[in-house]
C-alpha cells in the first residue's frame, strides 16, 4: 500500500537532524549556510550594509538566504538520500555526486501510483460476491460510503500536505507534525500495522487466484474428496503454505534490491488497467452477444459443475434412456428404478444462462440483498421448488453453498481495503517536481476515477450477471472460473493473470513501503523500543524494520482466510484516516498563524464529517476489532506520554492546549474561588547557591507532601545582577529549579527573576508570579537560620519583609523551621503525631494543611492532634466541647486538648531574656545603620529629650502612667493572643537565601501600633531623659515592658508546647503578624525563636485572611 516510504528525517535535514524531524532545523534557513566567515562577511562588504555588520554571524542576507531556498528539495525516495547519508556519516568520499533533482509530475508521481494501489485484490475476487449477498443498492450504499470517507480524507490530507513542504515520510510526517508526536507515534503504529496486513492480504489474494483458478492441481493438502469443514481446513491449510513460501520470496526480492520493485510497478499497472478494460468490455459484448455460461439450477438450487457433466437427469441416445453423472450423484445406482434424493425426484433440472447480459432486465432481481447463513444452499430467486419443510437437507455436498455468514457490516470491512491506498502520492512526495500541485490533484482525480470505476461496477455485475452466480464467491456454478473472469472479454484468463500480478505487485509494494514507514518512526525516537527498527544496510535500506515487517506479515498468513484478514486492516486505516481529519479541522479551527494551505477547497466541517465516518465504519466494520485497535492506539499514546516524548513539532494538540488553557484562565478570572475549592497554589521562594543549585531541597519536598500533585506550584528564586549581565545565571537556575523539581516530583513551574537586589526580586515574584486568576495564594519560605550573626542581618530583614508583603497581599505564609530535618518523600512515619497548636483563628489554615500532609504516604500513618488555649476567663470544658463539634463538622479526626494558662508574675529570667534580645537589638542596629536610619535615630533621641520635659509635671506622669497599665491590662490577652499567632508560622530558611527576603505585611494593625505608641509612652516616662540610646546595659526598670509581657508569653507558650508536643513528627503553630514599622524587627525574630526553641519540627503558618475551610458540603 505504501511506496518507496522513507524517512522524514532524511527528506528534512540529512544526518543532522537524526532522531527529530524538526522542521526548525531545515538546511536552507538561519545559520545553515556552510560557508566560511570570510565569506559571510563579504555578504556585508560595501558601505550600503554597514549597518547590519554586527548581524553577520546570525543572520544571512535575504539574497544568499533566497538563493538557498530556490535551491532547496527534499532528498528523492528509494535509495538516493540513503546513499547521500551514508556519504555523510563515512565522510570518506569529499567529492559527492549532486543529488539529482526530483521530476515526477501529476501523472507518473501521485495519480498512477494510487491508480495502482487502489484498485487490488478485492475488486477482482469479492466485489461480484458483494453485489450477490448485498444487493446492488446495499453495495451501492457501502461503496458510496467509503469513497466518501477516502475523498474526504483526500481533501483534508491535500489541505495538510500543501500546508508547507512535506519531506519524505507521508502520511505519517503529516499526522505526527500536526497532532504531536504522541498522535503522531500511535497513529504511525497503527498505520504500519495496516500496510503490514494488506501486504498479508495480498499475499492471500495471489494465493487464492494461484490455487482454485490457475492451478488447483498445485494443492499440497488435497481438497477433492472432502467435504465441509474438512475441505474448508485443507484450503485454509494450502494457503498458510503456499502464503509463507510467497512471503519468504517477495521479502527476499525487497531485501536485495527495492529499485527492481519499482521497476516493475508499471507492469503491474499496465495488468490492472488492462483488467479493468477488459471486464468493461465485456459488459459492451453482453449487449450485443452474451457469452454462453450455462448455470443448472435443481428446483430453486444451484449445482455444483463438477457434480454433472450433462444439466439433466437423463438423456435419450438411440431413443434409450441413460442416466447422466448428476443422477449418479443423487441416486444409489444408475440404473432408473434407483433409490434417489426425495428433492432430486420431486424437482425439475433447469439450466439458465449465469451472463444473461446488459439488456436482460436481470438488474431488478439483482436489486436486494440475499444475505447467507454458513452452509446454506445458493437459490435462484423465482424459481419453484417443491420440498418438505420438515425433511433434512442431505446430499448438500453436490449443491453450492455459503462458505461464510454474510451480513452488511461484514461486507462493509471486506471491501474498505480496496479504497484504501490514497497515501501513495504523498508517500512519494520527495521525487514530485511540485508537491504541493500535485499531491491534491493527483489524489483527488485517483479517487474520483476509482470511485467511478467501483460505483460503475456495482451496477454493471448487478445488470449483466445472474444473482447465483453473483453469490458464487469462487465460481463453483460456472466450471470454476472466477466471476469476474466470465464477464471479461475476450478471455477469462485476462482478469485470471491480471489480477494475479497486481495482486503480487500490490504484496511487494506493501513490503516495501511497511518498512521504511517503521523506520521513519524509528529515527524519530519517540518509541524507544522500536530504535532498532531505525538501523539498516550500508545504503540505508530498512533490513531489521523488513524483517519485523515480514513477521507480522506472517500472522496475517497464518490468518488464511481473506474475509478475516480484510477487516482487521479496515481498522487501522480508518484509523490512519480519522486522525488526517482531526489534524485538518484542528489546524483549521485553531487558526494557527503556520496554517496556510495553498489548496483552498478544504472546510473544517467537511473534515469533521470525515472523521466521523471514518469512526462509524470502524465500528460498523467490526466493533470488537474497532476496540482493540484503539486499545493498541491508546498504549502506544500512553507510552510515548509516558517515556516523555522530548518532541516539539508546533503540533495542533499542544494548540488546543493553549486554547483551553486561555479558556480556562478567562473563567477563574471571574471571581475568587468558593471555600469549598480552596487549595494551596504555593510559590516556593527558594534559595540558590554561587553554582545556582538550590540550597534547600527538602522545601520541595514539603511542598509534595502538600500538593499530592494538584494544584498550582510555582517554585520562585531571584538572581543578583542586570538582565543582561546575569541572564546565564538566571538560565542555570532554571535549570537547576527545574531539575529539583522534577526529582521531588512536584508538578508545577519554575520562574527566576533578576533584579539589582534579592529584596526586590524576592517582591517582583510575589506580585507578578502566576497568571490572571490562576496566581499563588500561599507563599511558603525558609526560616532564616543563623540570623542572630551580624553577617545574616540583610537575610532576616528580607524574611520579615516577605511576612509583610504576604499580609499586605492577603496571601497565606507557611514557614518551616528547621527544614532539614523535615522528611524526604521517600521516607515513612509509622507512628507519631502532627500537633496543631490553634491559637487565633485565621480561616482554617491550621485544620486544613494536617489534613492535607496526611493524604501523602510520608505523613499517613500521623495522628493529628489540636490543642487550644484557654485564658483564665475561659470555660475549658465547654471550648473542649466545642471544638470537637467543629471538628465533627469538618470531617477531621483529631484528638483534641484544651490548654490552661493562667497569669503568672513575670520571672527574672523573662527579664534577661528581653535584656539580652534589647542588647542585641542595640548592637545590630549600630552595625547596620544607613543614613535615613540615623536620622530617624537622632529624632527619636530629641522626642525622648521633650517628653522628659513633660515629664517634669507629676501629675501629667502619674495620669498618663495610669493610662498606659490600664490599657495594657485590658489588651494583655489579645496581644498574647496575637504573639502567638505571629509565632506560629515561622519556618526555617537558609540564612543566605536570596529567596528568603521579606515582604510588607498589612495584616497585624494591631500590636505593632499599640506596641510602638506604649514604647514612646515608657520612653516618656524615663527618669533620665538623656540617657544614650547605645548604651549597651539598661536596667531592668528599662525596658519596654510590652516586649517583657511579649517574652513572658512566648516563654510561657514555649514551655506548655514542650511539654505537650515535644516528641511530636510536626507542630503547627499561629504565627504572629510582624511590626509595621522597622523599628524592633530583631525583637519580633527572637519572640518567634523563644517560642519555637527545642521543637525539631515546626511550622508556623499565618492566614491570609479567608475561610479555606467549611462544613458544608
Amino acid at each position: 500500500m505504501l511506496n518507496n516510504m522513507t524517512d522524514c528525517e532524511e527528506g528534512e535535514g540529512g544526518p543532522n537532524s537524526q532522531g527529530d524531524g524538526n522542521p526548525k532545523e531545515s538546511s536552507p534557513f538561519i545559520n545553515s549556510s556552510g560557508a566560511s566567515d570570510v565569506e559571510k562577511s563579504q555578504q556585508y562588504d560595501g558601505k550600503n550594509m554597514a549597518l547590519f555588520e554586527e548581524e553577520m554571524d546570525t543572520s544571512p542576507m535575504v539574497s544568499s538566504l533566497l538563493s538557498t531556498l530556490a535551491n532547496y528539495s527534499n532528498l528523492p525516495t528509494g535509495s538516493k538520500e540513503h546513499e547521500e547519508e551514508e556519504n555523510n556519516e563515512e565522510g570518506a568520499r569529499p567529492s559527492k555526486k549532486p543529488v539529482k533533482a526530483p521530476q515526477l509530475g501529476t501523472l507518473m508521481g501521485v495519480y498512477l501510483p494510487c491508480i495502482q494501489n487502489i484498485f487490488g485484490v478485492i475488486l477482482f475476487l469479492r466485489m461480484t460476491w458483494m453485489v450477490g449477498v448485498g444487493g446492488v443498492l446495499g453495495s451501492f450504499i457501502i461503496v458510496f460510503m467509503c469513497c466518501s470517507t477516502t475523498m474526504l480524507t483526500a481533501i483534508s490530507m491535500s489541505a495538510i500536505a500543501t500546508n508547507g513542504v512535506v519531506p519524505a515520510g507521508g502520511s505519517y510526517y503529516m499526522i505526527s507534525r500536526s497532532l504531536g508526536p504522541e498522535f503522531g507515534g500511535a497513529v504511525g503504529i497503527c498505520f504500519y500495522l495496516g500496510t503490514t496486513f494488506a501486504g498479508a492480504m495480498y499475499i492471500l489474494g495471489c494465493i487464492e487466484i494461484l490455487l482454485i483458478y490457475i492451478v488447483p492441481q498445485a494443492a499440497i493438502f488435497q481438497i477433492e474428496g472432502l467435504e465441509g469443514p474438512e475441505a474448508e481446513a485443507a484450503l485454509l491449510n494450502n494457503m498458510r503454505v503456499y502464503g509463507t513460501i510467497v512471503l519468504s520470496f517477495m521479502a527476499l526480492v525487497v531485501f536485495v534490491g527495492v529499485k527492481y520493485v519499482n521497476k516493475l510497478a508499471l507492469v503491474f499497472l499496465a495488468c490492472v488497467i488492462l483488467s479493468i478494460l477488459a471486464v468493461y468490455a465485456g459488459v459492451i459484448k453482453t449487449a450485443i452477444e452474451p457469452p454462453v455460461f450455462p448455470v443448472c439450477i435443481l428446483g430453486n438450487r444451484t449445482l455444483l459443475s463438477k457434480a454433472y457433466d450433462i444439466c439433466a437427469k437423463v438423456i435419450e441416445i438411440d431413443n434409450e434412456t441413460i442416466t447422466t453423472k448428476l443422477w449418479r450423484s443423487f441416486c444409489d445406482s444408475e440404473y432408473l428404478n434407483a433409490t434417489c434424493d426425495e428433492y432430486f425426484t420431486n424437482n425439475n433440472i433447469t439450466e439458465i444462462q449465469g451472463i444473461p447480459g446488459v439488456t436482460s432486465g436481470i438488474l431488478a432481481e439483482n436489486l436486494f440483498g440475499n444475505y447467507l447463513e454458513k452452509g446454506m444452499i445458493l437459490e435462484k430467486r423465482g424459481l419453484a421448488s417443491d420440498m418438505d419443510p420438515e425433511s433434512p437437507v442431505t446430499s448438500s455436498n453436490r449443491y453450492v453453498l455459503a462458505d461464510i455468514t454474510s451480513f452488511f457490516t461484514l461486507l462493509v470491512g471486506i471491501y474498505f481495503p480496496s479504497v484504501t491506498g490514497i497515501m501513495a502520492g504523498s508517500n512519494r512526495s520527495g521525487d514530485l517536481r511540485d508537491a504541493q500541485k500535485s499531491i491534491p490533484i493527483g489524489t483527488i482525480a485517483a479517487i474520483t476515477t476509482t470511485s467511478t470505476v467501483y460505483m460503475s461496477c456495482v451496477v454493471l455485475f448487478g445488470a449483466c450477471i445472474e444473482g447465483v452466480v453473483l453469490r458464487d464467491k469462487f465460481g463453483e456454478g460456472v466450471s470454476g472460473n472466477l466471476v469476474i473472469g466470465t464477464l471479461a472479454w475476450p478471455s477469462p484468463w485476462v482478469i485470471v493473470f491480471g489480477s494475479f500480478f497486481s495482486t503480487c505487485g500490490a504484496g511487494l509494494q506493501s513490503l516495501t513501503g511497511a518498512p521504511r514507514l517503521l523506520q521513519a518512526i524509528s529515527r524519530d525516537g519517540i518509541i524507544p523500543f522500536l530504535r532498532v527498527f531505525g538501523h539498516g544496510k550500508a545504503n540505508g535500506e530498512p533490513t531489521w524494520a523488513l524483517l519485523l515487517t515480514a513477521s507480522i506479515c506472517e500472522i496475517g498468513i497464518i490468518i488464511a482466510s481473506l474475509d478475516a484478514v480484510a477487516p482487521i486492516l479496515s481498522m487501522f486505516f480508518l484509523m490512519c484516516y480519522m486522525f488526517v481529519n482531526l489534524a485538518c479541522a484542528l489546524q483549521t479551527l485553531l487558526r494557527t498563524p503556520n496554517w496556510r494551505p495553498r489548496f483552498k477547497f478544504y472546510h473544517w466541517a467537511l473534515s469533521f464529517l470525515g472523521m466521523s465516518l471514518c469512526l462509524s465504519l470502524m465500528f460498523i466494520c467490526s466493533w470488537y476489532y474497532a476496540i482493540v485497535a484503539m486499545g493498541i492506539a491508546t498504549c502506544i499514546y500512553k507510552y510515548i506520554e509516558f517515556c516523555g516524548a522530548e518532541k516539539e513539532w508546533g503540533d495542533g494538540i499542544r494548540g488546543i492546549s493553549l486554547s483551553a488553557a486561555r479558556f480556562a484562565l478567562m473563567r477563574l478570572e471571574e471571581g475568587p474561588p468558593h471555600t469549598k475549592n480552596w487549595r494551596p497554589q504555593i510559590l516556593v521562594l527558594v534559595n540558590v547557591d554561587a553554582e545556582q543549585n538550590v540550597e534547600q531541597p527538602r522545601l520541595l519536598s514539603l511542598t509534595n507532601q502538600l500538593k499530592a500533585g494538584k494544584g498550582l506550584t510555582i517554585v520562585g528564586t531571584a538572581v543578583q545582577g542586570t538582565f543582561l549581565d546575569n541572564y546565564s545565571e538566571a538560565q542555570r537556575a532554571d535549570q537547576s529549579l527545574r531539575k529539583l523539581m522534577e526529582t521531588e516530583k512536584v508538578k508545577g513551574f519554575s520562574q527566576v527573576v533578576i533584579s539589582s537586589n534579592l529584596r526586590d526580586g524576592t517582591s517582583h515574584l510575589i506580585q507578578v508570579g502566576g497568571l490572571g486568576g490562576l496566581k499563588h495564594n500561599t507563599v511558603m519560605v525558609s526560616w532564616p537560620r543563623n540570623w542572630k550573626q551580624p553577617e545574616y542581618h540583610q537575610q532576616f530583614r528580607n524574611f520579615i519583609e516577605v511576612v509583610r508583603e504576604t499580609t499586605v497581599a492577603s496571601l497565606a505564609l507557611l514557614v518551616p523551621k528547621n527544614i532539614s530535618s523535615y522528611p524526604s518523600n521517600g521516607e515513612r512515619f509509622t507512628e507519631g503525631h502532627i500537633d496543631v497548636w490553634w491559637i487565633v483563628h485565621d480561616g482554617g489554615m491550621l485544620m486544613l494543611l494536617p489534613f492535607l500532609l496526611r493524604q501523602h504516604k510520608v505523613w499517613r500513618k500521623c495522628k493529628m492532634r489540636i490543642f487550644t488555649v484557654a485564658q483564665m476567663d475561659d470555660n475549658s470544658i465547654q471550648m473542649k466541647k466545642d471544638l470537637i463539634t467543629f471538628l465533627y463538622h469538618l470531617r477531621i479526626d483529631a484528638e483534641v486538648e484544651v490548654v490552661e494558662m493562667h497569669d503568672s508574675d513575670i520571672s527574672a529570667y523573662t527579664y534577661e531574656k528581653t535584656l539580652i534580645m534589647e542588647q542585641r537589638s542595640q548592637i545590630l542596629k549600630q552595625m547596620h545603620l544607613t543614613k535615613n536610619e540615623m536620622e530617624r535615630e537622632i529624632q527619636s533621641i530629641t522626642d525622648s529629650s521633650r517628653g522628659s520635659i513633660r515629664r517634669k509635671n507629676p501629675s501629667t506622669l502619674r495620669s498618663q502612667h495610669s493610662a498606659e497599665e490600664g490599657t495594657s491590662v485590658a489588651e494583655k490577652p489579645e496581644e498574647e493572643v496575637q504573639l502567638i499567632h505571629s509565632k506560629n508560622a515561622s519556618t526555617p530558611t537558609s540564612p543566605t537565601s536570596p529567596t528568603s527576603p521579606a515582604a510588607p505585611a498589612g495584616g497585624a494593625p494591631h500590636w505593632t501600633n499599640k506596641g510602638a505608641d506604649k514604647g514612646k509612652t515608657l520612653l516618656a516616662a524615663n527618669p533620665e531623659p538623656g540617657k544614650d540610646l547605645f548604651n549597651m546595659k539598661p536596667e531592668w526598670e528599662n525596658l519596654n515592658q510590652i516586649d517583657v509581657r511579649r517574652m513572658h508569653t512566648a516563654l510561657r507558650l514555649n514551655e506548655v508546647i514542650m511539654k505537650k508536643s515535644k516528641e511530636a513528627k510536626l507542630v503547627l503553630l499561629n504565627m504572629p503578624g510582624p511590626p509595621k514599622n522597622r523599628v524592633g524587627i530583631e525583637n519580633y525574630m527572637e519572640f518567634l525563636e523563644v517560642l519555637t526553641e527545642g521543637l525539631n519540627r515546626v511550622l508556623l503558618v499565618r492566614g491570609g485572611g479567608r475561610e479555606v475551610i467549611t462544613i458544608y458540603s
